[in-house]
């Protein structure tokens, strides 16, 4: 109980101090497309613009270990599913909460895609990686996706978020549903922190840091956004406009 605490106080150690984590998992997924061709360089830069948290696969910590600062928290994501196969929504569990804390872990991060077949399969492996993560004292971000045509509305975004919390889930991403309005309902019936993820490249860059600035109004507790960061070349001058956003530092 007590390792879980003191693992949450670091993410979240002060009210205006919300989370700037990067999810960097991606490659599975997709392979190593722009911006993930190296991960030690790209992280060097995130941390030294004001980033928090790193999410990377098992794998990849062989990568990222060398260069992460004392202060940057890791966390680990074991959801894996791949674009060359016929069932890329179904993600399954390719790690444990133990592997995570072996590798320094300062978070496990598993996936559910709601709303798909598979969904009751990645529900079981929810429940499995939130006892696990119980047992170790290890805090569990569930990234909840409603993978639909029309990417979820609102209801369905706000009945994904609060289903992960109500499994066990400590931190929650999920989609913008949309309006600032939307996300703030979202986050007052999610009883635990919401991170805002990105999705698919945000155009222009203005665009992308007024849904940064809306999260934050609405209550979110941070983002964990990925490509619409490290795919915008050079990262870090965005890196640092954000990292003010969400430190209170504007």
């Amino acid at each position: 109980m007590y390792g879980k605490t003191i693992r949450l106080r670091r993410l979240f150690p002060n009210p205006s101090h919300r989370l700037f984590s990067v999810p960097l998992d991606h490659s599975v997924t997709m392979g190593p497309i722009e911006g993930l061709e190296q991960l030690a360089p790209l992280a060097e830069e995130l941390q030294d613009a004001g980033t928090d948290l790193l999410i990377v696969t098992k794998g990849a910590v062989r990568e990222v270990a060398p260069v992460l600062a004392p202060t940057t928290l890791l966390g680990i994501h074991v959801s894996a599913s791949t674009g060359l196969g016929s069932g890329v929504n179904r993600k399954v569990l390719v790690g444990s909460a133990a592997e995570a804390v072996g590798l320094g872990a300062d978070l496990l991060s598993v996936q559910v895609n709601f709303g798909v077949p598979e969904e009751p399969d990645m529900l079981t492996d929810l429940g499995v990686a939130v006892d696990q993560c119980r047992q170790l004292g290890l805090p569990l971000l569930c990234m909840a996706y409603v993978k639909k045509e029309s990417g979820g509305t609102p209801d369905e975004l706000r009945h994904a978020a609060r289903a992960a919390a109500d499994l066990g889930a400590d931190i929650v991403k999920t989609s913008y549903p949309g309006s600032l309005e939307d996300f703030t309902r979202l986050c007052r019936t999610t009883p635990v922190p919401v991170l805002i993820g990105g999705g698919v490249r945000i155009e222009p860059e203005s665009a992308f840091l007024r849904l940064v600035e809306e999260s934050v109004a609405a209550g979110g507790a941070g983002i964990c956004i990925g490509r619409n960061l490290f795919q915008r070349r050079p990262v870090g001058p965005l890196a640092r406009q954000i990292a003010a956003r969400l430190h209170g530092d504007l």
